[in-house]
């Protein structure tokens, strides 16, 4: 299992796929991080680490069964409405992804709703926060979309399972230990979170694009969100230096 390990062009290997898996689980922890901030304080973190934790577990366990995940590449049914020569043949994996793309698009554009209209989930007490078996089930839901197009990207890159899984693991315990600052981070700054949701709906669309066969290079999803971000960034360093001085209302002499 681990005769790879005295192979120089492995190591160069599992540096590239680890990178790539963080790079690709960004969206995911914008997803995760978003959506625990809608719990109470006090279960953030924990919402955090299981969200995580659950897509460590499904990518893993993905690798683990590779021939069954190549298996969703093959054609289920082919779309009855196409031209014979033209025909449109449809996989479980162009359905998942799909089906997790608008799911994405949904849960974004329902978010950025919410922050401009306000939640219409609210009672008279003030509102009831989301609860952690419903938040982790929306995470549980996506992390399976994002797992599945991260385990055929390594799979297309190295041929060692234990090479995959590694990089998963350090790639996922990188996410861990920024998720809470990233998080801190989004909430802290509501122009920041307006960009992230953005991001999730671009992504999903791209997800959608991808199931229906229409491929996207993910290059140019990334290079536009590094663009955005660094805008961003300038956008907040000149608005701190920026901010006015307040100035105390001059005193009317008394009558």
């Amino acid at each position: 299992m681990f005769d790879w390990v005295a192979n120089p062009s492995a190591w160069i290997g599992l540096l590239t796929l680890t990178i790539l898996e963080i790079v690709l689980g960004i969206d995911n922890i914008i997803f995760i991080s978003i959506l625990s901030n809608k719990l109470p304080k006090h279960q953030q973190e924990l919402g955090r680490r299981l969200g995580l934790a659950g897509a460590l577990v499904t990518r893993v366990l993905l690798l683990l069964t590779i021939g069954w995940v190549a298996s969703l590449v093959a054609p289920v049914f082919t779309l009855p409405f196409a031209l014979p020569k033209e025909a449109v043949e449809v996989s479980w994996r162009d359905l998942i992804l799909i089906g997790g793309g608008l799911f994405l698009i949904y849960k974004a554009i329902k978010e950025i709703h919410e922050k401009l209209e306000g939640s219409h989930d609210e009672d008279v007490s003030g509102g009831k926060r989301a609860t952690l078996g419903a938040i982790i089930a929306q995470i549980m839901v996506i992390d399976i979309v994002f797992s599945l197009d991260s385990v055929i990207t390594a799979v297309g890159m190295v041929k060692e399972v234990s090479i995959m899984i590694i990089a998963v693991v350090v790639a996922i315990g990188i996410m861990m230990f920024s998720a809470g600052s990233i998080a801190r981070f989004v909430e802290k700054h509501p122009t920041v979170k307006m960009l992230a949701l953005s991001f999730l709906v671009l992504i999903g669309v791209n997800l959608v694009a991808e199931g229906s066969g229409q491929h996207i290079e993910k290059g140019y999803t990334y290079f536009a969100m590094a663009f955005a971000i660094a805008v961003e960034m300038v956008n907040l360093k000149l608005s701190r230096k920026g901010k006015p001085v307040q100035l105390h209302e001059p005193r009317m002499p008394d009558k």
